[in-house]
């Protein structure tokens, strides 16, 4: 074990890392994207200034202890932390570098378990931090790329399911960008593809709206009936169409065609609520109806089941949305808009 206490005495280290939303989630899963790939399947997603923010500081030696707003605070013995729990990825990257003597502090900008990819997130920003902060004589931070695909692996060992890598890459890269998947063992894991530039981005941001639930999702159930599906081969062909709706999409918001995105966006939801009507609850029904109403398209994130949902459409449609959607969550706790600003630079090291 490394003893990171005296390190981090002299020279505590932050980071932050950028949520998502997203359109074509589940094709970044191997499961998919192989089967798939002569269609060249792509998962898009808009990284959102609404950080989750790490603070590595100095602890008990020999010990890890990881607290974070919504799921309390653990401390365990450093060579043998429990990788189960809401707080398990962190102590398995913890344990994957050998460090003990830490206190690692999250604070999220989101609300717990919202669907916006606060986990791999956080995975991002820890490991970034803990490349950060054993680097030095002779050893090289990780790059951006080595961030992202250990974050994934990492994540994906512990969960015991298949991940998409999405999540991280939006966590780590920022921006507005279509990410395509290898179609062979010998490719690239992925690549990124910019939709808007940077000078676009608050264009796109006044055809946005984006709303939290009120309550947490629960990805692993609807995904794990995804993937079932698929290798059962259970209606396998509307993943091929799953497949074109998320292309058709990505080349019109490249264009900013906001009509021919919304018609893209819609019909990529309701193949899936075909599959698994269980994406919205009540109020995510609510708040889908009044999207199509108003000519808006309307998507879970992530894998839904709760959490967050976010529409796309032209900018007066979206203004009239907002207020309506505001009075259909008025009436569950919790239930609020949230700020949809693209963030620019994704994983962020910031000087203490």
């Amino acid at each position: 074990m490394k003893p990171l206490k005296n390190v981090l005495e002299s020279r505590p280290v932050k980071a932050s890392a950028a949520c998502r939303i997203d359109c074509g989630g589940t094709l970044d899963i191997k499961t998919f994207y192989y089967p798939l790939h002569h269609l060249s399947p792509c998962t898009f997603n808009i990284a959102l200034d609404m950080k989750t923010r790490i603070r590595i500081l100095p602890y008990s030696s020999g010990q890890i202890r990881v607290s974070s707003r919504g799921f309390g605070t653990e401390v365990y013995q450093a060579d043998n932390a429990p990788f189960s729990g809401p707080l398990g990825l962190m102590f398995a990257i913890a344990t994957y570098f050998r460090v003990e003597g830490m206190h690692i502090e999250i604070v999220s900008e989101s609300p717990p378990k919202s669907a916006l990819g606060g986990s791999s997130t956080a995975a991002v920003a820890l490991i970034g931090a803990l490349s950060k902060a054993l680097s030095g004589d002779g050893t090289a931070r990780m790059s951006t790329e080595q961030v992202v695909l250990l974050a994934h692996g990492i994540e994906e060992a512990v969960a015991g399911i298949p991940c998409g890598l999405q999540d991280q890459l939006a966590a780590a890269y920022g921006g507005v960008h279509a990410w395509y998947w290898p179609s062979r063992p010998a490719d690239p894991p992925f690549t990124r593809r910019e939709v808007l530039a940077k000078e676009d981005y608050a264009i796109l941001e006044n055809h946005l709206l984006l709303a939290y639930c009120g309550v947490p999702h629960e990805s692993q159930d609807i995904n794990t009936k995804w993937i079932d599906h698929f290798v059962r081969s259970t209606a396998r062909h509307l993943w091929s169409e799953i497949v074109s709706c998320t292309n058709e999409f990505v080349l019109a918001l490249t264009v900013k065609d906001w009509g021919a995105a919304v018609r893209a966006m819609n019909r990529e939801v309701e193949i899936r609520r075909k599959m698994t009507p269980e994406v919205f609850d009540e109020i995510g029904v609510a708040l889908v109806e009044k999207a199509l109403a108003h000519g808006c398209g309307a998507r879970f994130t992530g894998s839904g089941g709760g959490g967050c949902i976010w529409a796309l459409g032209e900018e007066d449609n979206i203004r009239t949305l907002r207020e309506e959607w505001a009075d259909i969550m008025s009436g569950r706790k919790g239930a609020k808009l949230l700020d949809a600003r693209v963030d620019p630079v994704g994983f962020l090291i910031v000087d203490c």
